[in-house]
């Protein structure tokens, strides 16, 4: 039995809506991640840090935290001898991988930012103009680039008059040099610009300082005590250019001298495959993924026995993040745990954004269901606050969910290196955008519910609201596992109708059509009202664009830029057009 912090919050009521704080304090945390490196490199120099697939050869290239310490100092003393400095980033085009890590870490050992950039900007865009835009806020000094070859179209789209980094050709390090600049970081000091995912606009520079995340290892270690009883082990794909992946997981693994699998796919037709070969191979004893990626991994867990049994063999805990884990998810990643022969793991969630290092809120309990985003972590306040009265959000029973902590961004990235503030409100609160409910009133210590996101609600012609993250859940739900995403539509009008994103497998079924039908039609039984009742929809031919910021990589769907970017499709939905289901 893995242990938690107890499940408490204090709770104080203000204008409408509350405040919610841990009641423990927050410990004294570390001055930067270096010192996290430098720590097991003296303690336990031989324990593997990082691993991934070796190039051409069965097995594992490993790498101790001993020599990553030296690769480190040595990435740093080139970077310095380069003339990068606070001001001119390094800008990473890389998906995971060792050298990946030891560029970033060598960065922020000298004090220079590091700033990995999403690979499907650069490997899946068709117009490169993110990238583009990425790199005028930048201004980079030096771009490491994984494979030059990949990354060649990108490379000529960027133009850039700046070193790219080829790892075995840095000079030796100038230890004194790197000694000295190393001694000057400080919790003010930037160590990385995550740009965010742009599920809810274009992509903004985070800067993400020491402080931050720092602070944001201490507030998860002091609700999951259990991460200092023995070092972590996690097989994890989740992209280091966000926050997730790069901060969450990657810095967990770090501070607690764990062991870190890097896995080379990912939730998308044949690159799940690597995902499930590596876990045949590697018994996690934590796992994280995003909603997408356990529905993706979920038919395999349920199919092969053995690799059932070695996922489940030694893990603790099974966790989720980044979007909203439908209930039937749920229920299957449950029966696969108790197929393996035992009672499922700790299946829980947080929240947070990339503004907040990310984690906000954690659960540090068990739960019944998915939904719950857990209490506040030490030190970071959480508001849930009425919305301004020039909110598109229902102002009788939306909260939205503000933060205020060490692990919050002092702003935004610009040209140069100087920071844009980010737009507080008046007690000094981050406003997210995000809406959020006690799932308990009467016991606030069984913590907080995620309630959809406050821009992407809106009212039919009857005045009637529409809460779309519940409501997409629900559809998600019914279709499963027809489905893989869908946007909701109906803005001013008198019924909702949905587009369907169909999943890759079901995709060419004959039967679909009907199939989909049948399903929206119980959906509706279930839930009658005109907020919750599917009348239309439309079954979409084209995947979620990127290019388009429609999709992110981690599979988080911008529902404003669906129904913007297909706003013909959306009026064939309302429609007499034959392609569309008419469910009511």
């Amino acid at each position: 039995m893995i242990r938690f912090a107890p499940a408490a919050v204090d709770v104080e009521t203000r204008g409408g809506g509350m405040v919610l704080r841990s009641p423990q304090p927050l410990a004294p945390f570390a001055r930067c991640a270096g010192d996290w490196l430098e720590a097991w490199a003296a303690r336990t120099p031989e324990r593997v840090f990082l691993a991934e697939r070796a190039p051409h050869a069965a097995g594992w290239r490993e790498l101790t935290y001993g020599a990553a310490r030296a690769s480190v100092r040595r990435i740093a003393g080139g970077l310095l001898a380069l003339g990068l400095d606070a001001t001119r980033p390094v800008m990473l085009l890389s998906d995971n991988s060792i050298d990946h890590a030891l560029v970033q870490l060598g960065a922020m050992h000298a004090g220079i930012p590091a700033a990995p950039i999403s690979p499907a900007y650069s490997l899946q865009s068709r117009d490169f103009a993110r990238l583009r835009a990425i790199a005028a806020q930048l201004r980079p000094g030096a771009i490491y680039v994984s494979d030059e070859s990949a990354y060649t179209r990108a490379l000529q789209a960027l133009a850039l008059d700046v070193p790219l980094l080829v790892l075995v050709e840095l000079p030796p390090a100038d230890d004194a040099a790197v000694e000295r600049e190393f001694s000057k970081i400080t919790a003010n000091t930037i160590a990385k610009i995550l740009f965010t995912s742009g599920s809810t606009g274009s992509p903004k520079g985070v800067v993400n300082t020491q402080r931050m995340l720092c602070a944001n290892q201490q507030q998860i270690v002091q609700l999951w005590p259990f991460l200092d009883d023995a070092p972590p082990v996690i097989v994890d794909w989740l992209p280091w250019s966000h926050t997730f992946g790069g901060n969450h997981n990657f810095n967990l693994i770090l501070r607690s001298g764990g062991t870190l699998y890097v896995d080379g796919g990912k939730p998308a037709p044949r690159a799940i495959d690597v995902t499930a070969a590596n876990l045949r191979e590697i018994a996690p004893t934590m796992y994280f993924n995003v909603p997408r990626g356990f529905d993706a991994l979920l038919p395999f867990l349920e199919a092969d026995a053995a690799l059932r049994e070695r996922f489940f063999s030694r893990l603790e805990l099974l966790f989720y993040a980044a979007a909203a884990l439908p209930q039937t998810s749920w229920r299957r990643l449950e029966a696969v745990a108790r197929a393996a022969g035992g009672a499922p793991p700790a299946m829980i969630s947080a929240w947070g954004s990339t503004e907040t290092a990310p984690m906000a809120t954690s659960v540090h309990f068990r739960i019944e269901r998915a939904g719950v985003i857990g209490l506040p972590a030490p030190g970071c306040e959480i508001a849930l606050a009425p919305p301004s009265p020039s909110s598109s959000s229902p102002s009788s029973d939306k909260l939205e969910l503000r933060v205020r902590g060490p692990n919050v961004t002092p702003g935004y990235w610009q040209p140069g290196g100087a920071i844009e503030p980010p737009a507080l409100d008046a007690d000094g609160f981050l406003p997210t955008g995000d809406a959020g409910r006690l799932e308990d009133p009467a016991d606030p210590s069984r913590g907080l519910v995620f309630d959809g996101r406050t821009a992407e609600n809106f009212k039919l012609s009857s005045g009637t609201w529409v809460a779309v993250g519940a409501l997409r859940l629900a559809i998600l739900a019914a279709c499963a596992p027809l489905v893989q995403d869908a946007a909701i539509a109906g803005h001013d009008r008198e019924s909702l109708g949905a587009l369907l994103f169909p999943h890759p497998d079901a995709a060419a079924r004959p039967s679909l059509r009907g199939e989909l039908l049948e399903r929206l039609r119980a959906h509706n039984r279930e839930h009658p009202a005109s907020s919750t009742r599917i009348a239309r929809a439309l079954v979409l031919a084209d995947p979620p664009s990127i290019d388009g910021g429609e999709i992110t990589d981690k599979g988080y769907l911008n529902q404003r830029a669906v129904l913007t970017r297909r706003a013909a499709l959306v009026e064939r939905l309302f429609s007499a057009d034959d392609s569309v289901l008419v469910v009511d």
